[in-house]
């Protein structure tokens, strides 16, 4: 029961963190579609926070010139980790 509740959370967290880095390039998009955003915005602000973490670190390898390709280097991370963690939860069960 553990377990299966621990399988769960694992997939809730890793799925809410790859949602999170979703909207914040959706977010990056809107200023060049004409959308003013205010960087200041609560909700925007609390994006910023919990993405920052995963693409900063990310973010030293994956720019090449102007291009910034952390966000897909993370999702891709962020899938593999998540597939290695349930695999050792399950083998543990």
């Amino acid at each position: 029961m553990i377990g299966s509740a621990l399988l769960t959370a694992v997939n809730i967290v890793f799925q809410v963190a790859a949602l999170a880095i979703l909207a914040r390039v959706l977010v990056s998009w809107l200023p060049m579609a004409g959308v003013r955003i205010d960087p200041f915005h609560p909700l925007i602000r609390f994006l910023y926070q919990i993405t920052d973490p995963i693409l900063e670190p990310i973010r030293r390898f994956a720019t090449f010139g102007m291009m910034d390709f952390s966000p897909i280097v993370a999702l891709i991370l962020l899938e593999v980790i998540r597939r290695v963690l349930v695999m050792a939860l399950q083998a543990g069960l």
